[in-house]
């Protein structure tokens, strides 16, 4: 008996490199991929590039399920083809003039678009020296071997010191003043009595791409100071969000 199969949902993938691509040759792309694996009974999530049935850590392999995306990516050999479409969307792009703040909020992988950003801005022939702001990547991770581009990160500040700087929030590893774990947002409120009047200026866009749990994020880091202006957060975001300076693309 035959039936039919229906194909898999097209996944959307930011590009992690700028328009040049990485080798500047207009030819290439990058992604920044991690294998989903979920294991079966445990209520949670691991990432993992060993291929299925080689990890020690997941001997049950009929209990361990796989991203379809991230495995089938993962698993490629140099050579092979790849289906391709896109582009899709408009929500992470840069601000029209090179004058502007940009403010990226980022965990994991959602840091693709902000490593596109930053070659964008900093790293490519064509184009770096003609952005005029500031940068300031917040990037969060659970573990320090998560961080992702660290070694870029730490050359694109010491090149552009009054331009660009980043900090991490590794939430198993760092704890906020208060206690508990710490998340991008907790880091931002770290440097809210500095960023606060960038993002009141008008002059600044703010960026959020990640785990769909950060969204409520600049609520949490904004707050206070909103509450001491006499601003409502939230109405104070959606009209952030209307006049087209906060960008949100969560997972």
């Amino acid at each position: 008996m035959v039936t039919d199969v229906l194909p898999f949902a097209v996944r959307l993938y930011s590009i992690a490199s700028s328009a040049c691509g990485d080798d500047e040759t207009s030819k290439t792309v990058s992604l920044c991929v991690k294998r989903v694996v979920e294991v079966a009974g445990k209520g949670w999530c691991e990432y993992s590039n060993v291929e299925p049935g080689t990890d020690p850590e997941f001997p049950d392999a009929e209990k361990v399920y796989r991203g379809v995306c991230s495995s089938h990516i993962c698993d490629l050999k140099p050579g092979d083809d790849v289906l391709l479409t896109g582009p899709t969307g408009a929500e992470m792009l840069l601000p029209a003039d090179p004058s502007e703040n940009i403010v990226m909020l980022a965990t994991g992988t959602g840091i693709a678009p902000f490593r596109s950003f930053l070659r964008y801005l900093f790293h490519d022939k064509a184009t770096k020296n003609k952005f005029t702001g500031v940068a300031w990547l917040f990037l969060g991770v659970p573990f320090t071997k998560s961080l992702l581009y660290d070694a870029e990160w730490k050359a694109m500040q010491a090149e552009f010191p009054g331009q660009f700087r980043y900090d991490y929030a590794i939430s198993d590893e760092m704890q906020r003043p208060g206690g508990g774990s710490m998340y991008v947002q907790h880091k931002v409120q770290q440097y809210v009595e500095d960023i606060w009047p960038m993002v009141k200026s008008g002059k600044t866009h703010v960026y959020m791409c990640g785990l769909k749990g950060m969204a409520t994020g600049l609520e949490e880091a904004f707050g206070p100071c909103c509450e001491k202006d006499g601003i409502d957060v939230k109405d104070f975001l959606k009209q952030l969000k209307k006049d087209g300076r906060y960008h949100v693309e969560v997972y």
